[in-house]
């Protein structure tokens, strides 16, 4: 190591013999620097570049060393470097009072100098992984804000053209001097849920991040699950039919012309198409997924296919970035289904096996009339 790498480590004792002697034991790995008293240690830490460790003793004339920790402890510019004491005191008490200084060890005199040694080597190795630590964890603070400002900034700039999107089919629909025929208005109709759709995912990709965070402001009204369930599944049918698999909807009764939960629309849509889209991609072709409403009061929905999953994927099934096998995966589709689940009160689970297929069976409260929500 060279000798601007070297560690540098501050000895101070007013006893030259002491100085010399620790001098000995390190300056063959380190850059030694030394001072005699604390006011002279206390002077060239914080006036010049200061230590990576100090070798202390405490008892000095005028400032004892006691003293000395305390004041380089309240100083930000010092309170964060080791500090172990050397001296000739061996009570127990004495040992206590350094620590609670906030020393990190403690050495008595006659000291060996292998001892020495190993105690700097262990607290410097330890500095210097508690650095790196904190270095890692500012760049992943630093990067987690650049994510968030692009994200930001990506949500804001898609908006733009969105508008477009939105509104030119609109006021071709809404414009009575046009002669459209039903196929250019079917076209049209199309282009403009699609913008819709598109403007909610924006809108959700915030607001995940804040379900993540506990500050989602959930606003719950009556919810008909039947109704979005239809709209899931009209517009998943051509994705369906590209991967040859069907969509079923069942009851286990008579069909059921509404089914009232508490939650929001557009989470309980994004939640269900995210589970049915994983769902169809899963499934073989030429099977089906079936999409069940439940008479069970605690339950509401599952969502069954053929497809079976891997048992490696099992335990972290709703876990963040967790994909197995799906080209192009982000791993983000089951997790943040459970997590709108939960932020709506309910939850979600699965049951998987070769002989069955998988069903995600989804909980989320029914919705009570008594609770002043009108469906």
């Amino acid at each position: 190591m060279s000798d601007n790498e070297r560690q540098k480590i501050l000895l101070v004792d007013d006893t030259p013999a002491n100085l010399k002697i620790l001098g000995q034991c390190l300056r063959d790995r380190y850059e030694v620097s030394v001072a005699t008293s604390g006011a002279q240690a206390l002077h060239m830490i914080w006036d010049r570049q200061t230590p990576d460790l100090i070798l202390l003793d405490i008892v000095m004339p005028e400032m004892d060393g006691y003293e000395v920790c305390r004041r380089l402890k309240e100083n930000p510019l010092s309170r964060d470097i080791p500090i172990i004491f050397v001296t000739a005191l061996s009570e127990a008490g004495e040992e206590t009072k350094g620590l609670e200084l906030g020393a990190v060890d403690y050495v008595t005199k006659p000291f060996s100098p292998s001892i020495i040694r190993a105690r700097v080597k262990n607290h410097l190795d330890y500095k210097r992984a508690q650095g790196e630590l904190q270095r890692q964890n500012h760049m992943l603070q630093a990067y987690a804000r650049m994510r968030e400002d692009m994200e930001r900034i990506s949500r804001h700039d898609l908006r733009t053209p969105l508008n477009v999107v939105i509104n030119l089919p609109q006021m071709l629909l809404e414009d009575d001097e046009l002669e459209l025929d039903e196929e250019t208005r079917g076209c049209l109709d199309t282009i403009l849920r699609a913008g819709y759709r598109m403007l909610s995912m924006i809108d959700m990709s915030l607001d995940l991040v804040k379900m993540e965070q506990g500050t989602y402001d959930l606003k719950p009204i009556a919810v008909d699950l039947v109704g979005v369930v239809r709209k899931v599944v009209a517009d998943l049918r051509t994705h369906a039919a590209a991967n040859e698999v069907q969509l079923v909807t069942h009851w286990p009764g008579a069909p059921l012309a509404e089914l009232f939960i508490t939650g929001e629309e557009l989470l309980c849509y994004s939640m269900t198409a995210n589970l049915v889209k994983n769902a169809i991609e899963a499934s073989p072709r030429g099977s089906a997924v079936t999409l069940s409403f439940l008479p069970d009061p605690t339950h509401c929905l599952s969502i069954h296919n053929l497809g079976v999953i891997p048992a490696a994927a099992r335990p972290v099934f709703f876990e963040k970035y967790s994909t197995y096998g799906k080209e192009g995966g982000t791993g983000l589709g089951t997790y943040s289904a459970r997590l709108i689940a939960r932020t709506m009160k309910g939850d979600m689970g699965f049951e998987t096996s070769d002989e069955k297929g998988t069903e995600i069976v989804i909980r989320l409260p029914r919705f009570v009339p008594a609770a002043g929500l009108v469906p």
